[in-house]
């Protein structure tokens, strides 16, 4: 039964996420920020654009994949803009997320572990070579996971309540989230300490998981609860705001750095031309839409002058 729940949350989560950027990825042409420097300009290092060359259309662009990396690895990393712009929640906010990037390190960790000994090796404390590196590097870095995961968690929890200006912006959810990776980490930690310090039981599990052998035994007590929570949480991730952990690319690429150039004959001019039929579905002043005009309607008409 636990080998299928896993199974069904992997497969929850693969699907959603597949579905939520197939979804990001077919969305309307964003409205351009038009902030500079863009990251994969050659330009902007000194914060020029291509866009500043009067002949700009026609020279050859020549983009960087190089210096989106150096703001987007600081970014998902360290956490760049949080440290420079809100220092205290930073110092709450890191520890939770380089937890969470630790989990996945630990997870890795277990499959690696767990093919492994499908193939034969030996891993433990007192096993050579190989075997006592992932050994070591399973249990360092699982227990710093989850230690760092639940007191970040807490801290950004007790942030949440006490700071009245945090407070104003959070919803249940944010709430529910935080209880939910500190309810892991506290389930995480006894689990180990009490029944599983060296994660044999888990790397077994994972083994069989790998292996799709699922009439092993599977894990009971604190463990089997550790790894039941810790699917479910799997699964409900990508459902909520907490997906930013992959949308943050269509915010960076489709909104922030798109600086295409729109030319005549091109698929982004296509998609351009198609979004100027769509209706507009509200009225101001300045603009009377109603759901009656489409955006070329809007934008060609002379408007009626004032009496």
């Amino acid at each position: 039964m636990l080998y299928r729940f896993v199974y069904g949350a992997l497969i929850v989560f693969l699907v959603v996420v597949i579905e939520r950027v197939a979804r990001l990825a077919t969305l309307p042409v964003h409205l351009r920020w038009e902030l500079y420097p863009v990251a994969h300009e050659e330009n902007a290092r000194y914060g020029g654009s291509f866009f500043e060359h009067l002949d700009w259309w026609k020279r050859k662009r020549n983009t960087s994949m190089l210096g989106e990396l150096k703001v987007m690895v600081p970014e998902i990393v360290l956490l760049k803009a949080v440290h420079e712009h809100n220092r205290s929640l930073w110092y709450r906010s890191f520890p939770f997320h380089f937890g969470l990037y630790l989990m996945a390190l630990f997870v890795a960790l277990l499959v690696g572990g767990g093919v492994a000994q499908a193939f034969g090796v030996e891993i433990g404390a007192s096993a050579p070579s190989i075997g006592l590196a992932l050994h070591w590097a399973t249990k360092v870095v699982g227990f710093a996971a989850l230690g760092l995961m639940g007191l970040g968690a807490l801290g950004l929890l007790v942030r949440r309540l006490t700071d009245p200006t945090l407070r104003a912006f959070s919803a249940t959810a944010d709430y529910f989230n935080l209880l939910v990776f500190i309810a892991l980490a506290v389930v995480g930690l006894v689990a180990s300490i009490t029944s599983d310090v060296d994660f044999v039981e888990l790397r077994r599990f994972t083994q069989s998981l790998a292996t799709v052998h699922l009439d092993a035994p599977a894990p009971g007590g604190w463990v089997g609860a550790e790894i039941a929570m810790a699917s479910a949480v799997l699964a409900y991730i990508p459902a909520t705001h907490m997906s930013h952990f992959f949308t943050k690319w269509f915010m960076y690429h489709s909104v922030r750095w798109d600086d295409r150039v729109n030319t005549v004959g091109s698929p982004l001019e296509g998609r351009i031309v198609s979004q100027l039929g769509y209706k507009v579905d509200w009225s101001a002043a300045h603009i009377q839409g109603g759901n009656r005009k489409s955006w070329v309607d809007v934008a060609t008409e002379k408007p009626e002058p004032k009496p």
